[in-house]
């Protein structure tokens, strides 16, 4: 693979104002391709856009409370870059707590942000993806889509549907020349993570410390992971090499999970 695999193609990337978005967006950007930066605040957009190497990035803002407002943003990326080459569906995940104690409500806000909003972004970017004979869709999930996480219930539940969602898809657009691939992140850090530590060290009465101790003692690779280690595999996944590459939902955990 040459230094810049993704040079002439256009990316959009959602969720990248921090994290593993951020970090996918850094790598898209260092491999050559344009980048188009999607989250709800544009001022740590234009922060992220400013620190891409290469030249030829914009940001498109909106709410992933709002499916409406991500397929309006979509739309004005499109305006801008004409075709988007590779998508990478990424946006928060939904707050822990125990399945048995969820509302209805909160598994639509998560069907919603997740679910419906990567529906949306496929729907946009595909007739572009087919008429270039190349598309490279990733989608940021969870490794609960292998082994549930104790804990977060609307999560697994939500992270279970895109899979299931992106495997269908990718039965459909293989022919195009349009690849679907599964990201499932293991403990990495990013904020979300140490929200959802403090949360559960809170519950537990428990030092921080002590409870990523005995998380990090789950890790075969005995550490948690970058958010560039992920980027570095979606860098890959979004590249000619990966053409062959389909359908599969790929654990990046340090070999944390079981389940094969």
């Amino acid at each position: 693979m040459s230094h810049t695999p993704l040079s002439g193609l256009n990316a959009l990337v959602c969720g990248s104002s921090q994290g593993i978005g951020r970090a996918c967006a850094v790598e898209f950007a260092r491999l050559g391709a344009r980048v188009t930066l999607l989250a709800r605040n544009a001022e740590a957009l234009e922060s992220v856009r400013a620190s891409l190497p290469g030249a030829g990035h914009a940001v498109a803002v909106a709410d992933f409370a709002d499916p409406e407002s991500v397929r309006s943003a979509a739309a004005q990326g499109l305006a801008g870059m004409g075709t988007f080459h590779i998508l990478l569906n990424n946006t928060g995940g939904p707050p822990g707590g125990p399945i048995v104690d969820a509302t209805p409500d909160d598994f639509l806000r998560a069907f919603r942000a997740h679910l419906i909003n990567n529906h949306l972004l496929v729907q946009s970017v595909v007739p572009g993806m087919k008429h270039a004979g190349y598309g490279r869709i990733l989608n940021v999930i969870s490794t609960s889509v292998k082994q549930p996480i104790p804990g977060l219930g609307v999560s697994n539940t939500i992270r279970g549907a895109v899979a299931s969602w992106a495997k269908t898809l990718s039965g459909e657009l293989g022919p195009f020349g349009i690849t679907v691939n599964n990201l499932l992140p293991g403990f990495t850090r990013t904020q979300r993570l140490f929200s959802l530590l403090e949360d559960r060290a809170r519950k537990a009465g428990r030092p921080v410390e002590d409870l990523e101790g005995a998380w990090v003692a789950e890790i075969p690779a005995g550490r948690l992971g970058e958010p560039e280690e992920l980027a570095a595999v979606a860098g890959f996944l979004a590249s000619p090499a990966a053409a062959y590459v389909n359908g599969v939902s790929l654990p990046v955990d340090g070999g944390r999970t079981s389940a094969l």
